[in-house]
């Protein structure tokens, strides 16, 4: 299913108002009710921030506010809430309603917003980096939605195949259809015809799934790390907060853990602020991902070569070709 990069780029202006909005001294509840009835490019975000600002009036944490009104009930954090308990029954469902982008970075805004507010770092700044880095996916998603937009093409057009050889076949006036249903050869056919087939589709679905890039916040993690240590908390506390927030969200780490511990380790030799370093890290790694997603997608045109060598065109032949050859020899005995 292809990802939409505009739902991202909505997630980044939302973010952004807020940032702005906060900056000049707005309440945060206030803030999501002034976005509540602004205008929207998709007209999902002021129902959003309408749930979250009247959770957040309700004395609800703003972090379980945004996951409860992604998951379509603000009662649902309020019932997180008093649980004290993980927040991943709203997670999940907001993320089951949402495409996998737009529940990553409602979840990724949460987790932001939790992490700043635990470590007391500036919320404006912090949520215009985050804007700055949803705009960042969402032009990686872009440029690989574009990469596949071609293979993806090519694999529609190759598996319409063995249907049009079967009305090709009806076109010509032979009973392309009776041979296949009537006849034992023809019933051997439609059996393994159908098989290779709905092989085919599956084998090329997976492979395009396969070319998608494998998480949609390659290296949130780090950006959570930088807004933890520029609120002044300790290393250890640092990262426990966003060790916390990462799980409690159910957002993935992408293999960044590693690289926190050489930035912070950089950092401490060299006796400079880690937030910037993170943040730079970070950047890379959205760089990286973007680089693996974009090769993945290119070599996509040439493994799609495989479904169709070992599954479509057989299944061509079976239902398309097979059929039209048994309907000639059947007509012709039938004409003795």
């Amino acid at each position: 299913m292809p990802v939409d990069s505009t739902v991202e780029l909505t997630v980044a202006s939302t973010v952004q108002r807020l940032a702005v909005l906060l900056a000049a001294g707005v309440p945060p509840a206030s803030s999501w009710r002034y976005l509540s009835s602004a205008s929207s490019p998709t007209g999902a975000q002021p129902s959003i921030a309408s749930s979250v600002a009247a959770a957040a009036e309700g004395g609800i944490p703003i972090a379980d506010a945004i996951i409860a009104a992604v998951g379509g009930s603000a009662g649902h954090a309020a019932g997180g809430a008093s649980r004290g308990g993980t927040f991943l029954g709203g997670a999940s469902r907001g993320a089951a309603r949402a495409s996998d982008l737009e529940g990553d970075a409602w979840r990724g805004l949460a987790a932001a917003w939790q992490v700043a507010t635990e470590a007391g770092a500036p919320l404006a700044p912090t949520l215009a980096e985050f804007a700055g880095s949803l705009r960042s996916l969402a032009a990686a998603q872009r440029d690989v939605d574009t990469a596949l937009a071609g293979p993806r093409a090519t694999s529609r057009v190759v598996m319409a195949l063995p249907v049009v050889g079967i009305f090709f076949g009806l076109v010509l006036g032979f009973d392309t259809v009776g041979a296949l249903v009537t006849t034992f050869p023809g019933t051997i056919c439609l059996v393994l015809g159908t098989l290779l087939f709905a092989g085919g589709g599956l084998w090329t679905r997976l492979l395009v799934r396969r070319a998608r890039p494998t998480t949609s916040t390659p290296g949130l993690d780090l950006d959570l790390t930088a807004v933890a240590v520029s609120g002044g908390s300790s290393i250890p506390r640092a990262l426990e907060a966003v060790a916390a927030a990462v799980d409690r969200f159910g957002l993935t780490r992408g293999g960044s853990a590693e690289a926190i511990a050489d930035v912070l380790d950089l950092s401490f030799r060299a006796g400079v602020p880690a937030a910037a370093l993170l943040r730079s890290e970070a950047e890379e790694f959205r760089r990286r991902a973007r680089s693996d997603a974009e090769r993945r997608a290119s070599s996509l045109s040439v493994t799609l070569m495989l479904p169709l060598g070992v599954c479509v065109l057989p299944s061509f032949m079976l239902l398309g070709v097979a059929p039209l050859v048994i309907s000639v020899i059947t007509s012709t005995i039938s004409g003795f």
